[in-house]
């Protein structure tokens, strides 16, 4: 894999993709660094060795051209703080200002252009828009991992108007593909996936995909309970994909086929109402009383897992175990939390993925006790689903 460092910038202008696509609050302040703080690395080597930055990025999904609230002006000031250099700032990504501006910068200089949303063209993968930005500098990074899964023009697109020489990846995408790599193709054994989350039809390929590698598949969050009443089970008014019923049988058949361990909770944090104050219990999960709902798994099922998770070489966690937001169902998914940093301190090796996950492991302050936190939910998922992403072709073709 090609990374900056086969590359000697000095006196080159980067033309980089990053994914400063952050959570602002109503000030429009950064509430969430981690992306900012990800991608530091790859641009500190760069202008270590005497080459200048100009920095692309989305931010949201503004549906008609430019809007204030999804402007990358409002990041300026906290990439300045992480990186430790005045950012300066293009107000478009494909005016003459902002290429007056990219042509001037001097070696050390970083230029941050504005929202590539908001041209419909990046989304569309538009060949022209994308040869436009290609024009900001002479060798394209992509350090983007969060958007390698879509065929955009700054994602996929662009690479093609650099030389095999003039193209590579930045240390985000480089790691994030190799902790996959070490995770799908490289695993030791005992490998065991952990699978949460509200919908079973948003993980269907991930998991057929998983139970070609993986040894045991822990199920949680609201998912578990469209497998709970394929199998028969009572849930009370608990989520359920009424239409995925079979498909979760369908699942539970093929996992025996393969024998692989898929497991599913067997008890339950019960609620009367869908909020943190609420009346809650616990039941077996497929025993649940009319007019309650489960929200976390139980005690028994959290034990149970981090035996599974306790003796495993290999986890891939993505998604949680409940809803852990509401401190009253947290507490699967922080046992399952901590349970993976055990295993990590015992030797396993562990990715975490997708950002209910990852903001588990950040609230638990468990980020420095697992090996890996991917910076990119969908594109992760959609890499064990296909083997690779569109960003990564762009620049290894």
């Amino acid at each position: 894999m090609k990374t900056v460092d086969s590359i000697n910038f000095s006196n080159k202008r980067a033309v980089i993709r990053v994914d400063f696509n952050v959570p602002l609050n109503e000030k429009f302040e950064v509430t969430d660094t981690t992306r900012i703080r990800a991608a530091i690395p790859t641009l500190k080597k760069i202008l270590k060795d005497g080459g200048s930055i100009v920095l692309m990025s989305h931010l949201g999904r503004p549906k008609n051209g430019a809007e204030n609230k999804f402007s990358l002006k409002h990041i300026v000031g906290e990439v300045s703080k992480q990186l430790g250099t005045a950012v300066q700032f293009a107000d478009d990504c494909i005016s003459d200002e902002a290429f007056a501006k990219s042509s001037a910068l001097k070696n050390g200089e970083v230029l941050l252009l504005e929202n590539l949303r908001f041209y419909k063209e990046e989304e569309k993968g538009n060949e022209d828009f994308a040869q436009k930005l290609s024009k900001h500098g002479n060798v394209y990074v992509n350090d983007a991992f969060g958007t390698a899964h879509r065929a955009h023009a700054s994602t996929a697109v662009m690479a093609k108007f650099f030389g095999a020489e003039a193209k590579c990846f930045g240390y985000v995408m480089a790691g994030e593909v190799a902790s996959i790599n070490k995770v799908l193709n490289e695993a030791q054994k005992p490998f065991t996936a952990i699978v949460g989350g509200a919908k079973v039809s948003d993980k269907i390929l991930i998991i057929e995909q998983l139970m070609n590698k993986a040894d045991n598949i822990l199920i949680g969050g609201g998912m578990a309970f469209t497998f709970v009443k394929a199998m028969g089970g009572h849930i009370g008014k608990s989520l359920c994909e009424e239409d995925r019923l079979e498909t979760a049988k369908e699942l539970l058949n093929k996992a025996k086929a393969k024998g692989v361990n898929l497991y599913i909770p067997t008890d339950a944090v019960i609620a009367d109402n869908f909020a943190n104050d609420a009346n809650k219990k616990e039941s077996a999960i497929n025993a649940i009383p009319d007019g309650w709902l489960g929200l976390d798994i139980g005690a028994q099922s959290a034990k149970q897992f981090g035996e599974v998770i306790k003796n495993s070489k290999t986890i891939l966690w993505n998604g949680p175990m409940g809803v852990f937001e509401m401190s009253s169902f947290e507490n699967g998914t922080k046992q399952a939390a901590f349970d993976i940093a055990e295993a990590t301190k015992n030797g396993a090796y562990t990715l975490i993925g997708g950002g209910d996950s990852v903001a588990a492991i950040n609230k638990y302050n468990l980020a420095d006790k697992v090996s890996y936190v991917s910076t990119g939910g969908g594109a992760l998922l959609e890499y064990i689903e296909n083997g690779t992403l569109p960003g990564v072709q762009a620049i290894e073709s």
